[in-house]
């Protein structure tokens, strides 16, 4: 049994790294003046199925408004499939951005023999629904948004940030600065539309360092200089600024 163990997780090391599929982005924005948004899946190995799915975010309503077609389609190797996300029309808030889940997966050829391995590769994007009542532009500014503050709660102080925007903002590798010395907070935190997030800290008053994914995907870097009891707002630094 050890020895068939051994020999499966070899051939999973020994796959092609091309072998899978791929989506044309980490995330999708979905303009709420058009009907639908694309998506292309792009298959890097063999003929496959492709099967694809909607999930509600947590806090989200379990009932979407929205739906992903086809829902199944044959890939052929090293070619590309179009999805398309449809929004029903109504039943999404109209007020902020609503966030859901877009799946997609693998369903590789069955095969023949015995001690075979076959492994389902899926694929997890969030999709960001913005009304058209938000107008435009106003996204880029979300994350700049935040208030960031130092509480006291059980005598202990503890870090809160505050996301008065109408937009999600991804917070991502948060950490306190000393000089050349880090700790990291969080390594990813989603702070909704209106919503908050808050962790312990191990001082009362810290410099604070983090990045933002904005809607390609890129990574943007800010800092906040932080007093016990009042909102701090960020500011963006510039490529390769130390603190």
């Amino acid at each position: 049994m050890k020895t068939i163990l051994i020999s499966l997780l070899l051939a999973i090391a020994m796959q092609p790294a091309g072998a899978g599929i791929a989506l044309n982005g980490t995330r999708l924005v979905f303009d709420g003046g058009n009907k639908e948004a694309p998506v292309i899946v792009s298959n890097l190995g063999e003929d496959i199925l492709v099967q694809s799915w909607l999930e509600p975010a947590e806090g989200e309503p379990g009932e979407l408004p929205f739906a992903v077609t086809p829902p199944l389609a044959r890939l052929p190797a090293k070619q590309q499939q179009l999805l398309r996300v449809l929004y029903a029309g109504s039943g999404a808030a109209e007020d902020r951005e609503t966030v859901f889940w877009l799946n997609v997966q693998e369903i590789p050829q069955a095969v023949s023999g015995d001690n075979v391995l076959q492994l389902a590769v899926r694929q997890r994007i969030k999709v960001f629904f913005r009304p058209k009542s938000l107008g435009s532009g106003a996204a880029l500014q979300a994350p700049e948004s935040l208030r960031w503050s130092v509480l006291r709660q059980d005598g202990k102080p503890v870090l809160r940030v505050d996301n008065p925007s109408r937009y999600h903002v991804t917070v991502v590798d948060l950490a306190l600065q000393a000089g050349k010395a880090s700790k990291e907070l969080a390594s990813a935190y989603m702070v909704a539309p209106g919503g908050n997030g808050q962790w312990p800290l191990p001082a009362a008053a810290a410099q604070l360092r983090y990045g933002i994914i904005n809607d390609f995907g890129g990574h943007v870097e800010y800092a906040v200089s932080l007093e016990a009891g009042q909102d701090a707002r960020p500011r963006q630094l510039k490529r390769d600024e130390e603190l």
